[in-house]
């Protein structure tokens, strides 16, 4: 997949409508657990077409609800089944964006905190809400917090957002960001030595979407000159991606 995509656009995945292109596919397997084990339970088991009917991650940025939404969608579209990723912090999006997400199997609704406080998109949530439960479909919110502390308007929209579990994800912490780059690059066939691990938590941000997001520009950067990971060709995935 190329860095930009359209609303809705069907290219890799025939049964998952996106609401725009990742910049690599992330998945469920990639999403270091850390403290974040029963989350990631949950929504893998959403993603399976078990488990809760309704789920609210929430957490400060950089924690992965981004990623586990979007891993949820292209999991269940992996299963054969439809989903729809929805990012609200996304600009040009009208509340029709949620007409008819009803007939599929999954809809994860990102950066919910972007609507609160309006009427109308908090009315379009509410109804996408009660649809989605009448059809017996799932349905993943998330936001940067918890949904008692949402600025939302609407009493029955805010009742409804405390209907299922919620999770709060956290950061993960130097130990678990080191696994998770090594991790991730033997996935990708490279090797990462202790050295450039160092290197990379000195000089590099730690959340997990930027780790991730060096590893797939590593692993281009790798395979274009058929050599293992160094030091100077961190430094120049770093450019690329600053």
């Amino acid at each position: 997949m190329t860095e930009v995509q359209a609303l809705a656009l069907n290219v890799s995945h025939p049964q998952l409508h996106l609401a725009l292109e990742f910049r690599r596919d992330p998945t469920l397997a990639e999403y270091l657990s850390g403290p974040n084990a029963e989350a990631v339970a949950a929504v893998s088991a959403m993603a399976r077409g078990e488990g809760e009917p309704y789920l609210f991650l929430f957490g400060i940025r950089g924690t992965g609800k981004t990623h586990l939404s979007q891993a949820a969608c292209l999991t269940t579209a992996q299963r054969g089944r439809q989903a729809h990723f929805v990012p609200l912090g996304m600009t040009g999006l009208e509340p029709s964006v949620f007409d008819d997400l009803e007939r599929l199997d999954l809809v994860a609704v990102d950066d919910a905190q972007c609507v609160a406080g309006d009427l109308v998109w908090e009315s379009a949530l509410f109804d996408l809400f009660n649809r989605l439960r009448e059809q017996g479909r799932r349905l993943i919110v998330a936001a940067n917090a918890a949904p008692d502390i949402l600025p939302i308007k609407l009493p029955d929209l805010a009742s409804r957002l405390l209907w299922g579990p919620r999770y709060c994800l956290m950061p993960l912490s130097d130990r678990d960001s080191e696994q998770l780059l090594i991790e991730s690059a033997h996935r990708r066939g490279m090797r990462l030595g202790s050295d450039l691990v160092r290197y990379i938590m000195n000089y590099h941000a730690r959340d997990p979407a930027s780790l991730l997001d060096l590893i797939a520009r590593l692993d281009s950067l790798s395979l274009r000159e058929q050599r293992q990971p160094t030091i100077p060709l961190v430094r120049r995935a770093m450019r690329e991606t600053s």
